[in-house]
């Protein structure tokens, strides 16, 4: 009863909203053939090598330097936010990777949630190191999971806090795009709050924004797991309350399907039509748990209904919701990816919601939204359900760009040594970066993604470990472009969501070196959010990072916020920060 009733008060009603501002450096689509053409002329030079260290005879052409905006307006003071309810201790978890404060196994319960571990990115030195390549991350499930744990009076463990999807659970107000380029890229730079000696860069893409309008028709299989392990108040009944919403939302040009999973799989509801919105409901309505796993066959027989109603050009999407918890036929995790992969060959993406605690699956489900084209969220209540689908339906179906890559080339000369913060599960070789067979993340309509990067001055690189020259190859010296007061460039690949081949941009970067209390609310509001992960992680590189100093920012950074999101997320670090004793 006890669990029961946890699990009522976690669909309580939650504040929402995002706050914004412009950022200091931005560069957006208006400039893309100027950047094209910057970036045709680096195609001689492979992307295994730095623009600022010597190896052959560097071209001429130089990117465009971004331009700097305005100073962002004032805004008015942020509204008071509301106490988040704070729920006691639940269930124990058994976890790849269990934190040394997981609270105990009561008797009569048990948890198999499970995390994969993450082994935190380290600083690299950039003479050895110069090119840092990595995959877009849209998700942002690690968030509200986080936050469903620590409302149940817990830290989360490690495993469980991927920082990237923590920061990229918020919009922020980069420019939209403009041109052919499908988002905008901005770059800001401002001293480091956990450690003043240090830079932090933040590199933030927006995708385009659609309206109802706009949005293609969309080809939608729902594939729901009706097994018995969804038989509890946040597993099936959310689902349903989720998927009913999202159908409200649909337009009479799109069509919906219905598979189930439990013992076996099968076909509820055929391609529908969504002017007949009664008859997809009450077929979500009759949905009724019992039974065991069979997710390997339930996701063979939805790809193959999208499959038989594919629309070209448009939207074809499989929405996977589910504890993860396979148990029957392919169960497997190594062949589910196998399965997933051959599938995302067909041209339908795939989305995955996650639901419900105690056997959540979050590894698994991680991988198969990183291996099909699609994204991941984790649904712990039903106004995170109206976020992403509602409020951001766009974006969680409709995808602007895929295979987005990032490289970033630094300038030995500016930058001794660097960490990318997060992205641990999404590094790529640095040949991958014009390697068109490598699969990367997708970017939704008026999705907005952000990469940090803590930076060393070159010169202070202090006690980094470093690697002993060859005896038989001399250190390379630096190119002509390293005397230049260029911090880094940023290298973007992306292709059209129907393409098979990438274009490239560049971006130099430079530094003016302002503090952090100078930079724009929505950079401070970002290195709060990864500050809190830091310490949810217990971070080797938190350095002076607390909670108190996340806090600071959070509210520093906090803006307007109409919605709440960032009000929220103040409270939950006074939770966390409750909870861990500090």
């Amino acid at each position: 009863m006890r669990w029961y009733l946890a699990a009522l008060l976690t669909m309580s009603v939650l504040t929402l909203g995002c706050g914004a501002e412009a950022p200091d450096s931005q560069v957006a689509g208006d400039r893309a053939a100027a950047n094209q053409a910057a970036a045709d002329a680096k195609l001689a030079q492979p992307d295994t090598e730095s623009r600022y260290i010597a190896s052959e005879p560097m071209p001429d052409a130089a990117a465009p330097v971004p331009e700097m905006p305005a100073e962002p307006s004032a805004t008015p003071p942020p509204p008071s936010e509301a106490a988040l309810p704070m729920l006691g201790p639940v269930e124990s978890e058994s976890l790849a990777e269990p934190p040394d404060d997981v609270a105990a196994v009561q008797p009569g319960e048990f948890n198999t949630e499970s995390y994969d571990r993450i082994y935190e990115n380290p600083f690299l030195l950039t003479r050895q190191r110069p090119l840092s390549t990595f995959s877009v991350d849209v998700d942002t499930a690690s968030y509200s999971n986080v936050r469903r744990i620590l409302r149940q009076g817990r830290l989360p463990p490690r495993g469980a806090v991927r920082i990237e999807e923590l920061v990229n659970y918020f919009d922020y107000d980069y420019p939209t795009p403009d041109g052919d380029v499908p988002f905008s890229v901005s770059v800001e730079v401002a001293a480091c709050p956990w450690n003043t000696g240090h830079r932090l860069a933040r590199i933030g893409l927006k995708g385009m924004v659609l309206s109802q309008e706009e949005r293609p028709a969309a080809n939608l299989v729902f594939l729901l797991d009706v097994s018995g392990s969804m038989n509890q108040p946040n597993k099936l009944p959310l689902l349903k309350s989720a998927m009913k919403m999202l159908v409200q939302n649909l337009s009479q040009r799109d069509r919906v399907a219905i598979a189930v999973y439990a013992g076996a799989a099968g076909l509820v509801l055929p391609s529908t039509s969504c002017e007949n919105k009664d008859v997809i409901i009450a077929a979500l309505d009759q949905l009724q748990a019992g039974g065991s796993t069979a997710g390997g066959a339930g996701i063979q027989l939805a790809y193959g209904v999208a499959e038989q109603n594919l629309i070209p050009e448009h939207v074809n999407r499989v929405i996977l919701c589910t504890d993860g918890d396979f148990n029957v036929g392919m169960t497997d995790q190594s062949e589910l990816i196998r399965l997933i992969e051959d599938k995302a060959k067909s041209g339908v993406f795939l989305t995955v919601l996650g639901f419900g605690m105690g056997n959540y699956k979050d590894s698994r489900l991680e991988k198969l939204a990183d291996k099909g084209n699609g994204n991941y969220g984790y649904v712990d209540t039903i106004l995170e359900a109206q976020k992403m689908l509602v409020d951001q339906l766009a974006g969680t179906l409709v995808t602007i760009a895929k295979d987005v890559k990032i490289q970033i080339d630094f300038n030995p000369a500016q930058v001794g040594a660097y960490r990318l913060i997060g992205y641990e599960n999404r590094l790529l070789k640095d040949e991958d970066f014009k390697d068109d067979t490598k699969d990367a993340g997708e970017i939704g309509a008026g999705h907005t993604v952000t990469a940090l990067y803590e930076l060393v001055p070159a010169g202070d690189e202090g006690d980094l470990p470093k690697i002993d020259p060859s005896k038989y190859q001399q250190p390379k010296e630096l190119s002509p472009d390293a005397e230049s007061d260029e911090l880094l460039t940023v290298r973007l690949r992306y292709k059209q969501p129907d393409a098979a081949t990438s274009q490239e941009l560049l971006y130099p970067v430079t530094d003016s070196g302002k503090a952090v209390e100078e930079a724009s609310p929505d950079f401070q509001f970002a290195a709060a959010v990864a500050c809190y992960g830091m310490l949810l992680r217990e971070s080797e590189h938190r350095g002076e990072g607390t909670f108190d100093l996340a806090l600071q920012l959070a509210n520093r950074g906090k803006g307007e916020d109409p919605s709440g999101y960032r009000g929220e997320f103040i409270q939950l670090v006074k939770l966390a920060q409750t909870l861990s004793g500090g």
